[in-house]
């Protein structure tokens, strides 16, 4: 799987990733903790200095894994461990370097790696201020 495009900036985040990609799933519960921090957000981070593409958590409402204990969100339940699945999206180099830093976090739940393909990726203009759109004419 080579035929993924990603061009770098100058701090090493992609600025262009299209074709052929690895997509990084790594599912954990939401009460994982590195070094008194949130594993997700941990994750999020170092992916983010490591110059990956991007990155995003998802809270899930209900799940188990190995130890087939079902957490879940129901207001009955005494479960807050939820589940929580973060994704990258990236080259497949990019994605591969990155695994050795998983290694060193990720003692209990799944990492998986699936092929995509990225029809499109785009952010905002670097200048651009958030929320504020440049109208026809102006």
């Amino acid at each position: 799987m080579t035929d993924s495009t990603a061009d770098s900036t100058a701090n090493g985040r992609a600025d262009r990733l299209t074709g052929r990609s690895l997509r990084l799933t790594v599912f954990i519960g939401e009460n994982d903790t590195w070094r008194h921090r949130p594993l997700y957000s941990e994750i999020v981070h170092r992916a983010r200095a490591a110059g990956l593409a991007g990155a995003s958590v998802f809270r899930g409402i209900e799940g188990f894994g190995a130890s087939s204990l079902v957490h879940t969100s129901r207001l009955l339940s005494l479960s807050e461990d939820l589940p929580v699945a973060i994704v990258v999206v990236d080259a497949e180099a990019r994605v591969r370097a990155f695994l050795p830093q998983l290694d060193e976090l990720v003692s209990e739940g799944l990492v998986i790696l699936d092929e995509v393909e990225v029809i499109r990726y785009a952010g905002r203009e670097a200048a651009e201020e958030p929320g504020k759109r440049e109208e026809p004419g102006e």
